[in-house]
This record gives structure tokens, C-alpha cells and sequence, in this order.
């Protein structure tokens, strides 16, 4: 391993960015709360929410005396900034491993389990590894047809061959090859977030800060893979409201960029 971040060991937290998600992040807390490693501390950080996002998360946490779950609070607009103020609240909190997820995504429920898998020391019977990029699928409950569905499968392994062969995300300042880790679906040591400066504390509509953290990342060492047994099936809603084509583009540098990007 290339880099000073030291592997983690012990204290899993998830990390989960929200905004406005009041009406719909029911699934997402019940999957969570299901995970059968339900080892983990969970930080859901409110992004300057106004439809009481905060009050449903506390009240699902108190029902099921969910004591490890706690909700913070970023002003700063933006999956960058509200991602890295999570996990920067969960290393303070003693955190040694951290995923994160969004409001609007399925995690697998041996989710949690396989992360912590990942990322165990070898010594300790883990993989010991750095940063881990998860699969991502699309959910099933949002009225997606099988085709769609496939259709966008299939551009989701056009995205990541992409990223692979893209000229930015290649040179011999890196350590390894172009993984794609959506922000929905990654893992990652605390020492290497630290070390790699974590998500940058931006918008959306800015900067994809998932490819900036993978980047950041293969800047310091090669200790990282794609794990295909990690998985979080995502919504589709941007697919439902844009189009394919559309949720393509803007995910090609924001080629498509429409008014309101916050899909509701």
C-alpha cells in the first residue's frame, strides 16, 4: 500500500445526506435498520431540509430505539459538503470504517456486513482494503419497467467503461485503475478519508464529488477494488423525470442541465 493511511478496524458508521426526503425515506430507514450486521452507528445529515425530513428519521430512530442513529445538520447546499460533513461526524465519534448511502437508495441487507468485510484488516480475517465502490442496481418499487430497467443497467457498465478510458482519470499520478463508486455505494477507511481530503464540500450541480474521492484516493495508493457483492439498488426517479438519455448526460459532466436538479 502507497500512501500514510493506516487500515481501520472496529467502528463502522453509514453515512446518509437527506434533503427533503420526508415522504419517501421510509424504505431506506426500514432497510437500514434491518441490515443483518447491525453493528453501526448511522448519521443522517440534513442538508437544510423543509419538510420535517429531520423529525421522521428521529422518530423512526425512538421508535425502535435506534440509539446509535443521530441526525446532523449542513446549511451548505450540496451532496459534497453534506456527505463529508457526515463522515467527518462519524470519525469524530470514533468511527474506524465508513459507507455511505442516500435517502432514496436500497442497501442489501447484508450490506453493512459486506463492507465491514471489505474493509477488516487481513490480519483480522478481512479483505483490508481502503475504499470499496459498490454495485449499483435500480430499485423495484418505483414503477420501472423490465426494459428501462435493463436499459439502464447496460448504461450504467457503459458509464463505468467510460470512466476507465477517460483521459482525466488516467496518468501516472495514480496508483491503480478508474473504479466507478457511486456516492450511493462506497466505502472507506477513516484513515484514507482523511488522508485523501475526503468528498470535496460541494453541490451537486458542480461537481460529481464520487469520482473525486475515488480520484483523490488512487492519488495515494492501489489498495482498493469494485466489489460486486456490495449492493445498493438506487431510485430511478431522475430516469422517470428526465429521460434516459437526459440522466446520461448529466452524469456525462452535466451535459444536460436543467433547471431544478433535485428530483422529488
Amino acid at each position: 500500500m502507497s500512501g500514510a493511511a493506516a487500515p481501520a478496524t472496529g467502528r463502522l458508521a453509514v453515512v446518509v445526506p437527506v434533503f427533503d426526503e420526508a415522504r419517501g425515506i421510509g424504505p431506506t430507514l426500514r432497510q437500514l435498520a434491518a441490515q443483518r450486521d447491525a453493528d453501526f452507528d448511522a448519521v443522517f445529515v440534513d442538508n437544510a431540509s423543509t419538510d420535517g425530513s429531520r423529525a421522521v428519521i428521529e422518530a423512526f430512530a425512538a421508535a425502535r430505539g435506534l440509539s446509535r442513529w443521530r441526525v446532523v445538520d449542513e446549511p451548505q447546499k450540496g451532496t459534497g459538503a453534506a456527505a463529508d460533513t457526515g463522515m467527518r461526524a462519524a470519525i469524530a465519534a470514533g468511527a474506524t470504517m465508513l459507507a455511505r448511502t442516500d435517502a432514496d437508495c436500497i442497501p442489501r441487507l447484508d450490506w453493512t456486513a459486506r463492507i465491514r468485510q471489505a474493509l477488516t484488516p487481513r490480519e483480522q480475517g478481512g479483505l483490508g482494503l481502503d475504499l470499496v465502490a459498490g454495485s449499483l442496481v435500480p430499485r423495484h418499487d418505483e414503477g420501472l419497467g423490465p426494459v428501462t430497467r435493463a436499459l439502464l443497467m447496460g448504461a450504467v457498465h457503459i458509464a463505468d467503461a467510460f470512466g476507465v478510458v477517460r483521459p482525466d482519470n488516467n496518468g501516472p499520478q495514480f496508483h491503480g485503475p478508474y473504479v466507478m463508486a457511486p456516492g450511493c455505494n462506497v466505502a472507506i477507511t477513516a484513515a484514507m478519508y482523511v488522508a485523501s481530503g475526503g468528498f470535496p464540500r460541494t453541490a451537486i450541480e458542480d461537481l460529481h464529488e464520487d469520482r473525486a474521492l475515488v480520484n483523490a484516493v488512487r492519488r495515494l495508493t492501489g489498495n482498493y477494488a469494485r466489489r460486486s457483492d456490495v449492493v445498493v439498488r438506487g431510485s430511478s426517479r431522475r430516469v422517470q423525470a428526465w429521460g434516459l438519455k437526459n440522466t446520461l448526460l448529466w452524469y456525462k459532466d452535466h451535459a444536460y442541465r436543467p433547471e431544478h436538479v433535485d428530483i422529488r
